[in-house]
């Protein structure tokens, strides 16, 4: 699928009125001027302790490649979260993790209450590319109890689901739910940025998608869902591979190849503060 059919694919739910300026909640789109060895230290983007493999350092993961901004780059860069066979987080030997937390977000700050509209755009590396025989969470909001994902984006072989194209980017609600909904899809088509943004309705408990390719603007790809977005929690950014076999626990169990060098690219991660109805669907 070309990106003309890949914007035809889409069904629109209505549109907001576009290129509003809203009130910022956190911004995690990185100036130039930010190297690869900033995201060792503090900075004002993400943490520099979490999440990555034991004894790593984020400047032996994070990559700057030579590409074009996406949709909401405008005076900031993309850059590329990778993962290779030290990529063990915390003990996990089932997993190959590498994640950016957002700075500001402790799991019980402002950016899990209210109505919060959450943006970032994902393109492939082929020089890097992924396993699709396993399953990969890309983006997800991990409870402050650690006990669920109230949204995760994933590619690949999703597990304990129906087997369908694995070079597919799923938006699923609450984890929790079995099976959990399939909030919205796309194919995920190489050279293309895949932008999104998801309306979180803390209070409510519900969520909308919006999407679109490219530097084309956003449109709303979803109604308003009911999806419970409860438990605050933090916003992940990176690779989580999970292996294959796994028995047991997942997260020590189960076949990870060796040789691992994967990497996904990732822009123009914001989020805004929805309550007034303001969503930025273009710069």
């Amino acid at each position: 699928m070309d990106k003309g059919a890949l914007c035809c694919f889409l069904t629109s739910f209505g549109r907001l009125t576009s290129a509003q300026r809203c009130s910022l909640q956190f911004d995690g789109r990185v100036p130039a001027s930010l190297s690869v060895a900033g995201f060792d230290t503090p900075n004002d983007f993400f943490s520099e302790n979490n999440v990555l493999g034991a004894g790593l350092q984020f400047s032996q993961l994070i990559q700057v490649p030579a590409i074009s901004g996406s949709l909401f780059d405008i005076d900031t860069i993309p850059i590329e979260v990778t993962i290779g066979d030290a990529s063990v987080f915390n003990g996990q030997t089932g997993f190959r993790r590498t994640e950016l937390l957002p700075t500001s977000n402790s799991g019980t700050d402002p950016s899990t209450t209210g109505v919060k509209t959450l943006h970032f755009s994902v393109t492939k590396d082929t020089q890097r590319p992924l396993n699709l025989s396993h399953e990969y969470q890309l983006v997800f909001l991990e409870s402050n109890e650690f006990s669920t994902n109230q949204f995760v984006l994933k590619t690949g072989t999703i597990l304990g689901e129906e087997a369908g194209d694995p070079d597919t980017l799923q938006l699923f609600g609450n984890v929790n739910l079995s099976p959990p909904q399939l909030l919205f899809s796309v194919p995920f088509l190489a050279g293309v940025f895949h932008n999104f943004a998801v309306t979180l309705d803390f209070s409510a408990l519900t969520t909308q998608v919006f999407f679109s390719a490219d530097t084309d603007p956003l449109s709303a790809v979803t109604e308003t869902l009911d999806n419970d977005v409860s438990g605050q929690g933090q916003f992940h950014f990176g690779l989580l591979k999970k292996p294959t076999g796994a028995v047991g626990d997942i997260t020590r169990s189960g076949f990870q190849e060796d040789g691992i060098d994967e990497g996904i690219i990732y822009g123009g991660i914001f989020q805004e503060d929805s309550s007034t109805g303001c969503i930025s669907l273009e710069p």
